[in-house]
């Protein structure tokens, strides 16, 4: 037996590979039963010692273990594999670049070398081939696009284990809602290892189908809670998989809705080109899926980007065509990923939209003032992501205006909420509010919220 050198001075025995590849042991592995695993090792000679010098455990911590604690932290679980020396895929652990750096410390280097506008570039030809069916622009997904290791996972599945990845879903999207993708993403990333399991078992056909709609969505999921704590090529390589999923499950619906949030990406980096492309392009899903309010989505979004882009006429084209859009729209048997755009939603992309243009010309703040405060009205705790946004854009129509105590006051309120909810997007969203204060510091409001905002930054990164 080989041996690899511990932290003290003994060695610890190499596991033999073999080892790995026991039936029992697989059977172990895939079902995450980190105590049978080191029961296992205990019959082929390994002291819980040793184990625990490979993992990075205590002596009691291995102990308490084998007599029964489960392991279900995803991030120990990865620790354990990595220690061992398990093949990670043998216990579902999938993991993307942003999992390697918080697990293994290793980052992509070939992701970090790229540059952000070929990956952009390389994002759009993917979407458009996934879209279109054919490679539109080109079908070089490159190593942003990898998915996670997928393990073969004996037996069949039935329509119950299909529900079970939907409400798994829907349970954690609250979360990132109420409280930001930095409370849970974790968690949807070790959800989704192990729902990809799935997709290598049995099963019937409109169970596959459904199954590949829901890890789609799980996938999107993953993607947008990467996206709110900065993680954007986290982001770009879940929505990837999320629009060849969501096409193979037939989802037009789903296929415009992962184009939509990847554009919101894009407008967030103030790409507004790159994220008007995407939003065309979801459209085209949008109208094929017959779904009123998914287009009344990527509607809003265009008008988002082109108000970036200063144009307000093609901006205020598309706002109208969202309101009608909406007012046709199915709102009781609309799916999970796109429920969440309600009226309140549309008066927070009215008032969003009229913002962006206020940055043009202050004109727009009689527009986007009356819309931002019936959004605000209009969330309840559970929005409190959104809640936080639109106190940040009201208070700079306000200053903008010349509001400027009025302003201070409800800028106050946007940084008070923002400091309950873990999302890096609330930080950055406040971007034009912190500039507008500081325009304004020889007003004493104005140089107290500067102030307030400043420190918000300093103790939120």
């Amino acid at each position: 037996m080989d041996f690899i050198e511990d932290q003290g001075s003994a060695v610890t025995p190499a596991i033999p590979p073999d080892v790995w590849e026991r039936s029992e042991m697989r059977q172990a592995l895939a079902g995450r039963e980190v105590s049978a695993v080191y029961r296992l090792l205990r019959r082929v000679g390994i002291s819980q010692r040793q184990i625990a010098a490979m993992t990075g455990q205590s002596q009691s911590e291995v102990s308490e273990i084998l007599k029964g604690r489960q392991v279900m932290a995803y991030d120990v679980l990865a620790r354990i594999a990595d220690g061992l020396g398990v093949p990670r895929g043998y216990m579902g652990l999938a993991y993307d670049e942003a999992t390697e750096v918080q697990v293994v410390s290793a980052a992509d280097q070939e992701q970090a070398e790229e540059d952000e506008s070929v990956k952009r570039r390389k994002f759009l030809a993917h979407a458009a081939s996934v879209t279109m069916g054919a490679a539109v622009l080109g079908s070089d997904s490159g190593t942003w696009a990898s998915g996670p290791t997928q393990t073969p996972a004996p037996g069949r599945i039935g329509m119950t284990d299909v529900r079970q990845v939907e409400a798994a879903t829907r349970a954690l999207r609250a979360l990132d809602y109420q409280y930001g993708g930095g409370f849970c993403r974790d968690a949807v990333v070790a959800q989704l290892s192990w729902g990809q399991q799935m997709l290598n078992s049995h099963g019937a056909d409109h169970v596959k189908g459904r199954l590949y709609v829901a890890l789609a969505d799980l996938h999107n999921l993953a993607g947008w809670t990467s996206f709110d704590i900065g993680l954007n090529d986290s982001a770009r390589g879940h929505f990837a998989k999320a629009l060849e999923l969501a096409k193979q499950g037939d989802s037009e619906q789903l296929v415009a809705n992962v184009l939509y949030r990847m554009g919101r990406v894009y407008l967030h980096q103030e790409e507004a080109d790159d994220a008007l492309k995407l939003f065309q392009l979801g459209q085209l899903a949008a109208q094929n899926s017959g779904s009123e309010l998914a287009v009344a989505v990527l509607c809003a979004n265009e008008a988002w980007a082109y108000a970036m882009l200063g144009n307000a006429e093609q901006s205020q084209k598309l706002l109208g065509r969202t309101k009608d859009e909406f007012a046709r729209a199915d709102l009781t048997n609309a799916e999970a990923w796109v429920r969440f755009f309600n009226e309140t939603d549309v008066y927070a992309m009215i008032g969003t939209v009229h913002t962006a243009l206020a940055l043009h010309d202050d004109a727009h703040t009689k527009y986007a003032i009356p819309a931002l405060q019936k959004a605000i009205d209009g969330y309840g705790e559970e929005m409190a992501r959104s809640k936080t946004f639109n106190l940040s854009a009201l208070a700079t129509n306000h200053l903008l205006e010349g509001d400027i105590d009025h302003g201070s006051r409800v800028g106050r309120q946007a940084i008070d909420l923002a400091e309950s909810v873990k999302s890096g997007r609330t930080r950055d969203r406040m971007k034009p509010l912190r500039a507008e204060a500081e325009k304004r510091k020889n007003n004493p409001d104005a140089r107290d919220l500067a102030e307030r905002i400043n420190q918000f930054y300093a103790t939120s990164t």
